[in-house]
């Protein structure tokens, strides 16, 4: 495929994921099945990977994502257009928005549709976390199995700043990669 047509399919790509409104983890949910099982751009293994990166890197999830897959895809060209077909889709609806805000407030039909958006975004958020659940007991690796449920025990049931998770899991991910590095001198 030429760089034209990819870069086409990527705006496209992008630009009909961002419609799913709501979360970033619901866009990049769209954009792992268009990118690994429609069009075959990537490994389950790899969008894993550039999911991991886009909720690591600061800013909104969706766009971090669509910029990595777009550079990955086709460099700089492919980023700028990734990011432009995931930003047009809010930018114009929030425009339409608060140009008809007064009118949109009390219609009782846009309350219904927002109530059963949430239904269809929590479904991608289920598929989302099956899928990355599936990843890492895939791989039979009991270390990152581990660290997921504990950060999971920690959001769910401690009431602390997510901070102090972040500064652990770090602290573990160093302590982990020593280890390795030691037993990796040591044969």
């Amino acid at each position: 495929m030429d760089k034209k047509k990819v870069l086409t399919e990527l705006f496209k790509t992008t630009f009909l994921s961002s419609m799913t409104a709501n979360s970033g983890y619901a866009i990049l949910s769209v954009l792992k099945n268009i990118c690994v099982e429609k069009n075959h751009w990537f490994s389950e293994d790899q969008m894993a990977d550039y999911i991991a990166m886009a909720q690591s890197t600061p800013g909104p999830m969706a766009v971090n994502g669509s910029m990595i897959i777009g550079y990955e895809l086709a460099g700089w060209a492919g980023a700028l257009t990734a990011v432009s077909g995931c930003t047009l889709p809010p930018l114009i609806i929030m425009s339409a928005v608060t140009f008809f805000y007064s009118y949109i407030i009390g219609n009782r039909y846009v309350e219904l549709f927002m109530n059963g958006m949430q239904y269809g975004v929590a479904a991608l958020l289920l598929d989302v976390m099956i899928g990355m659940f599936v990843n890492v007991t895939k791989k039979d690796k009991i270390y990152t199995l581990i660290a997921m449920i504990l950060a999971f025990i920690y959001v769910r049931f401690v009431r602390k700043s997510v901070l102090y998770l972040a500064i652990a899991m770090v602290l573990a991910g160093a302590v982990k990669t020593v280890i390795t590095e030691k037993k990796m001198e040591n044969r």
